[in-house]
């Protein structure tokens, strides 16, 4: 599996307009492409920071659908009022889901990059000894890891209940954290909390 992602710095006051265009035209048009199997928003809306995220089947689909998705890209960044826009592409290493994730669910995403030729060991050690522990996290619903192996880096994003919940395990996650990433030699560059505002996902839990 492989992803794109999309993020938007824009007007925060322009976030819920964003959120509801990515509902109503993004993702019914995304769904209809061969190879698509979710997407989600991410949204800060203090900072009017999103991200948006689309899943595919393989690298070929995802390159396959670049037209369609760059020129919902920018009607969305128009709807945001875009002031910057990144674009990254991942391969899914890890998925897993405990519960699905309500209306209130939030997520604390943590980038990281990580040392050459150890990118296979840091996800066979995401799925062999952080996994049992995200589990036992307050509120944990999923969690996903994405690698750039080329750029070697790594975003995880955890996914709780709701904000509450989140705040509850926020002293656990960041414990585990930085245990795991002194363990692989990894560097955390950013820590940064949203609500989920959008998740169409119908990828496969990978774990």
């Amino acid at each position: 599996m492989y992803a794109r992602t999309t993020t938007v710095r824009g007007d925060p006051r322009a976030v819920d307009d964003g959120i509801a265009f990515a509902r109503s035209e993004v993702w019914p048009r995304l769904e209809r492409l061969d190879g698509c199997v979710g997407m989600s928003m991410l949204a800060d809306r203090e900072a009017g920071r999103c991200i948006v995220t689309v899943a595919w089947t393989t690298e070929d689909a995802m390159r396959a659908g670049a037209d369609d998705v760059r020129e919902l890209r920018r009607r969305l960044d128009e709807v945001l009022r875009a002031e910057s826009v990144e674009i990254a592409e991942w391969e899914v290493a890890v998925l897993h889901r405990s519960r699905p994730a309500g209306q209130a669910a939030c997520v604390r995403a943590i980038w990281s990059d990580v040392p050459a030729g150890r990118v296979d060991g840091m996800v066979d050690a995401f799925r062999i000894s952080l996994l049992p522990r995200l589990d036992d996290l307050p509120g944990f619903c999923s969690v996903s890891l994405l690698v750039d192996r080329a750029g070697l880096r790594a975003v995880a994003a955890v996914t709780y209940e709701d904000r509450a919940a989140m705040e509850r395990a926020r002293g656990q996650g960041a414990a585990l954290r930085e245990e795991f990433s002194a363990a692989m030699g990894s560097t955390i560059t950013e820590v940064a909390e949203f609500d989920l505002a959008l998740a169409h996902l119908r990828v496969p839990e990978m774990a």
